[in-house]
């Protein structure tokens, strides 16, 4: 389960960036990818200070790039990450306190430490701003597809025993964790191989986050205290998040469990306690039981689309009236649910009633795209169909220059009250809808390629 950094998830495997960092690019992101120098000579005296730049990332990865951060945050210039940098040690050191009244033992605090350099190639990273995005289409087909969802089902049937147990713990559906496991690291391929204490030990003593990673770090140190993970096995994202499910340090502590009583809460190595621990994790975040994460649905035309907002949520009832319904023309099982209206490609693709499983899927990844493609691929594994609506396929998706330049045009019209930054969320919906609205076409609050040129006057 990731945390929020900017508002979007600290998802942190290649398959979740392309939500966080590709559909929805954050201006600072969080997410997956030892050459270790001496440090630990003189942690406690800070005597030995760290190098004002680090040798190559994990496996010889690329460098920091030595650049000024894109967010333009003074803890994220050249200057201010090389004098943090050079201080690293003594920040690192500084923090025995903190780790002490956490339980964690000096012995255990001074060998988990030890050799700890900053890896200021994450620099790069939690700044990156892709100029192009994928579109949601595109971003489901990567993630959706017979490959996975063959090896969805074989994980399903190898670990039958251990997600009927779950189910019957936790009450969450099988199909939804398996869903997690498969998108977030391709059944345990694709996990990340940074150092965890590596990556959350820079981003607590470098660059703009600090606060945030110092309790990842010391969450960090504590599982390694507790003896649940070993430092090898805490290899993952370079925002700190580890494991097949992607865990983050803190999320670790306050949902993982130990399935099979051996003493020990390895959501790495373990699939019990994996899997029961990612049902807790979703159990605790509000899952509801037997209820379906949403309802692919045709919005008929001359809809109005003001009323496709997470905060206007009806009875499925009361949608129904309205005209929606879903495209196979079976009924909702269960009308008195709530849900809200979503039409991540406005009016000329499909629309979805979300239910609440939908809002707890956000929790473990604050991302629509993400969310849809953890429901629809489960929804797959079960055996259910793709969806039955196309696609505006012909749209492009615009680039960030064009992003920019939108948000700058609602902001001269009055629409749009944010700072203009090339990142599109609820803010910047609402203010397209409002100048779509205003123009006389529906206001979808979909960003396309037409409505850019309309706010430019052509």
């Amino acid at each position: 389960m990731r945390q929020l950094v900017t508002g979007i998830a600290l998802s942190w495997t290649g398959a979740t960036m392309l939500a966080a960092a590709l559909l929805f690019p954050p201006a600072a992101q969080a997410q997956s990818q030892n050459g270790l120098s001496n440090l630990f000579g003189g942690i406690f005296s800070g005597s030995s200070p760290a190098p004002s730049q680090p040798a190559p990332g994990p496996g010889g990865a690329q460098p920091w790039s030595g650049e000024d951060g894109a967010s333009g945050h003074p803890l994220m210039t050249a200057a201010a990450i090389r004098e943090a940098a050079s201080n690293f040690n003594n920040c690192v050191a500084g923090m025995w306190p903190d780790a002490a009244r956490r339980n964690i033992t000096q012995e255990n605090f001074q060998r988990f430490t030890a050799g700890l350099a900053p890896d200021l190639r994450i620099m790069d990273l939690m700044d990156s701003q892709p100029e192009f995005t994928k579109s949601i289409w595109d971003y489901l087909d990567i993630l959706v597809n017979d490959n996975r969802l063959a090896k969805g089902k074989e994980v399903l049937a190898k670990y039958k025993a251990q997600f009927d147990a779950t189910e019957k713990a936790y009450g969450v559906d099988r199909y939804i964790i398996a869903a997690i496991w498969g998108i977030e690291s391709n059944y345990s391929t694709q996990m990340g191989d940074r150092s965890v204490l590596q990556s959350t030990a820079t981003l607590a003593c470098v660059g703009r986050r600090q606060a945030y990673f110092k309790d990842e770090f010391l969450s960090a140190l504590e599982i390694l205290n507790r003896g649940d993970l070993r430092p090898e096995q805490m290899r993952g994202s370079w925002a700190g998040a580890f494991g097949p499910t992607q865990f983050m340090p803190t999320a670790f502590k306050r949902f993982a469990v130990d399935g099979d009583g051996d003493g020990r809460r390895d959501v790495v190595d373990n699939p019990t306690d994996l899997i029961a621990s990612t049902a807790n994790n979703l159990k605790k975040d509000g899952w509801q039981t037997g209820q379906t994460w949403g309802f692919e649905v045709v919005v008929p035309q001359g809809f109005n689309y003001m009323l496709a907002d997470r905060a206007k949520a009806m009875t499925i009832a009361q949608w129904e009236k309205l005209g929606l319904k879903r495209p196979t023309n079976q009924p909702f099982p269960h009308p008195a649910e709530n849900a809200y209206l979503l039409a991540p490609a406005g009016a000329q693709g499909p629309g979805f009633l979300m239910m609440q499983n939908f809002r707890v899927i956000m929790k473990y990844n604050p991302a629509e795209a993400y969310a849809m493609a953890i429901g629809h691929f489960a929804d797959r594994l079960r055996g259910g169909q793709p969806f039955v609506q196309p696609w505006p396929r012909q749209e492009r998706e615009l680039s960030r220059t064009e992003r920019l330049e939108l948000q700058q045009l609602l902001v001269q019209r009055g629409f749009y009250k944010g700072t203009p930054d090339g990142q599109f969320g609820g803010q910047t919906r609402e203010a397209l809808r409002s100048f779509q609205a205003s123009i006389g076409v529906p206001a979808d609050g979909f960003a396309s390629s037409d409505v850019l040129e309309r706010l430019r006057g052509r």
